[in-house]
């Protein structure tokens, strides 16, 4: 073989590698919009939101939807598909959220904070205590895994209501640029607490990380020392889940 011969067969051999890597990407792009679309979509919206052409979407559609990861409902839409699903599961299974976040929650314990906790949202007006841990002090505050609470009442509840998609309002503004809430009181005279949101990928609130306790050691220059420790915890779930964390002061 010539030296002109092996040339044109490397060049063919990495333009198909490069074809191939373009295709991937284009597939993946296609999954990433039908994935932030709140519902499914036509060919002529994955053409806007993709920039690609649309023979180029229906050919990848053809081998996406043969796979499992893309389905067509009614009116000739799209969505994404069962692999997905059990793409999900298996994620679920071998990362599960305790893995995540316990280990930054004991973390936080042995800062000595306040008793971390952690909740997501659980139908419209109530959260849930998914985790738990007591914090070091002598007194607690009466919060348990498995409690049901409200969204419109605690620092948790305040910070997942903060970031649904028909949050206003000004406490609302000020918790997604702040990234934090402190209540004083409002569920239980006694008790205070300070939560952060956590993301998963996309920007997608999981849930809310939050520190409670007595409300007498949540005066000020406490509080700012739990806001560096929860933001600082916040951000690392946030990444280890996948997600980025907004740049805030610490």
């Amino acid at each position: 073989m010539s030296l002109s011969e092996a040339t044109k067969n490397s060049n063919s051999t990495t333009e198909g590698r490069q074809k191939g890597v373009a295709a991937l990407d284009r597939g993946l792009s296609i999954l990433a919009a039908l994935e932030a679309a709140p519902e499914a979509r036509t060919l002529a919206e994955i053409s806007r939101d993709t920039g690609l052409y649309k023979s180029t979407i229906l050919r990848l559609l053809e081998s996406l939807q043969a796979a499992g990861y893309v389905v067509r409902v009614q009116d000739s839409r799209y969505a994404l598909g069962p692999t997905i699903y059990r793409l999900g599961q298996a994620y679920e299974r071998r990362n599960p959220l305790r893995d995540h976040l316990v280990p930054i929650m004991e973390r936080l314990v042995e800062a000595d904070a306040e008793s971390p906790s952690f909740h997501v949202r659980q139908g419209a007006s109530t959260r849930i205590c998914l985790f738990r841990l007591d914090s070091r002090h002598s007194t607690l505050d009466r919060v348990q895994v498995g409690d049901l609470l409200p969204l419109d009442r605690g620092a948790a509840g305040r910070v997942i209501l903060a970031f649904d998609e028909n949050a206003d309002g000004a406490e609302g503004q000020r918790i997604r640029r702040d990234l934090y809430a402190v209540s004083l009181g409002e569920r239980d005279v006694s008790c205070a607490g300070i939560a952060a949101p956590v993301f998963s990928t996309g920007g997608r609130l999981i849930g809310a990380l939050s520190l409670s306790g007595p409300r007498e050691r949540f005066y000020p220059e406490n509080i700012e020392r739990m806001r560096v420790l929860l933001l600082s915890a916040a951000k690392e779930a946030t990444e280890s889940l996948g997600g980025s964390f907004p740049d805030v002061r610490l």
